[in-house]
C-alpha cells in the first residue's frame, strides 16, 4: 500500500487538522470530530447537518459554508458518525429556527443519525430528517435496508441549503430536500477497487478485464461484474438503469452529475458526460445545470457514478444560489 498517510488509525484526525489549516473560514473541532461554519449560527436560520464516514471527500465536510451545510460530522473511514458528534454539531449550529438532517441510507447512518435526533430533541431542538436514497443498482447492499444514499446527497445539500439560507422554515426546507431525493436517481459503475488507510489492500478482487457494474461508494457489490467495455456501452448501461426508474419525458430539464469515484482522470468523466448528453438529447431532455468531478468519492477507487434529477424552475433556481465552500463555489 502506497498513500500519504503517517499512520493509519490517525487519518482522521490529521485530515481534520489539515481541513482547519486550509479552511479558516470553517471551525473544525478536531477532538469533537465536527466541521462547523466559523461565527456562530445565523438568528433565525434553519441549519441543515449531514455527515457519513470518511473516504467519500469532499462529501461531507467540503460542502460546509454559506449555500449548503451548516456542519458535517465525519465518521472515521467508511464508518458511520456516532450520536455525540450529531448532537455537538446540532447544539453548535442551532438558531432556534430547527436543525435539519440530511442522512444517506446506510444503516449506521441512519441509526445513529435517529438517537442523535432524539438526544437533540430532549435539548429542545427541534430536528427533521431527511433520507437520501437515490441508487437504483439494488433495492438492498451490503449496510442498507432499501437503496443506497450516494449522488443525490450533493443535490439534497445544495438546493435544501440554499432554501434554509433565504430564511425558509424547517418544514419548507425538508419538504423540498424529500422532493430532490424523490426526482433523483442514480448508478455507478466500478474499474478497480479502493484500499482503505487501516486494511493496507484492495477490498475486494477485480481482474483488469472486469468491471463492478453497480457498485456502492464503499465497495459493495453492485448488479453483476462484467468485461470492461467503452465509454458509451458503460454509459448505455448506466442510463438504462436510470431511466428505467424515472423516464423522463421529452421538454423536461435536468441537473446531472458526472461524478469520479475517486481515481479517475477528468478527461474520462468528460467522455463519459459526452455520452451522457447524447442519450439525453436524443430523448429531447434538456441538461440544465451539470457537475463533472470528484464530489462523492470512495477513497482511490476508479470508476464513475452518474446522477440524474429531474428539475423543475424552483429547484432551478436554488442550484443557482451563491455557494460558498471548499469544494463547490459560485455567485457572489
Amino acid at each position: 500500500m502506497k498513500k500519504l498517510v503517517n499512520r493509519p488509525e490517525s487519518v482522521l484526525d490529521d485530515a481534520l487538522a489539515g481541513i482547519a489549516a486550509a479552511h479558516p473560514e470553517l471551525a473544525v473541532d478536531v477532538a469533537g470530530r465536527v466541521i462547523a461554519r466559523a461565527g456562530g449560527p445565523r438568528p433565525g436560520k434553519v441549519a441543515v447537518v449531514s455527515g457519513g464516514g470518511s473516504g467519500h471527500e469532499p462529501l461531507h465536510g467540503g460542502f460546509v459554508g454559506p449555500g449548503m451545510l451548516d456542519a458535517a460530522c465525519p465518521g472515521e473511514v467508511f464508518t458511520s458518525p456516532v450520536p455525540d458528534q450529531m448532537l455537538t454539531a446540532a447544539k453548535a449550529v442551532d438558531s432556534g429556527a430547527g436543525v435539519l438532517f440530511v442522512v444517506k441510507n446506510y444503516t449506521g447512518d441512519r441509526l445513529n443519525f435517529q438517537l442523535a435526533a432524539e438526544l437533540a430533541e430532549d435539548k429542545g431542538i427541534t430536528v427533521e430528517t431527511v433520507l437520501v436514497d437515490d441508487d437504483v443498482a439494488v433495492q438492498d447492499s451490503t449496510w442498507t435496508a432499501g437503496r443506497r444514499g450516494t449522488g443525490a446527497t450533493v443535490f439534497v445539500e445544495k438546493i435544501a441549503g440554499a432554501l434554509a439560507e433565504r430564511g425558509a422554515d424547517l418544514a419548507t426546507v425538508a419538504a423540498t430536500a424529500r422532493r430532490v431525493n424523490a426526482a433523483s436517481r442514480s448508478f455507478a459503475v466500478a474499474l478497480t477497487a479502493c484500499t482503505a488507510p487501516a486494511v493496507g489492500k484492495p477490498g475486494f478482487d477485480l481482474p483488469d478485464d472486469e468491471m463492478e457494474v453497480g457498485v456502492g461508494i464503499h465497495g459493495e457489490p453492485g448488479r453483476r461484474r462484467e468485461k470492461m467495455r467503452s465509454a458509451a456501452d458503460i454509459v448505455a448501461t448506466c442510463m438504462d438503469a436510470i431511466l428505467d426508474d424515472q423516464p423522463l419525458a421529452a421538454g423536461e430539464e435536468t441537473i446531472v452529475m458526472v461524478n469520479g469515484l475517486g481515481a479517475t482522470p477528468l478527461i474520462e468523466l468528460y467522455v463519459v458526460f459526452n455520452e451522457v448528453a447524447g442519450v439525453l438529447a436524443a430523448k429531447d431532455v434538456t441538461i440544465a445545470r451539470s457537475l463533472v468531478g470528484n464530489y462523492v468519492t470512495s477513497l482511490d477507487m476508479a470508476g464513475v457514478s452518474i446522477t440524474v434529477c429531474r428539475a423543475d424552475v424552483d429547484m432551478l433556481s436554488l442550484w443557482d444560489a451563491p455557494v460558498n465552500t471548499p469544494a463547490l463555489r459560485w455567485g457572489a
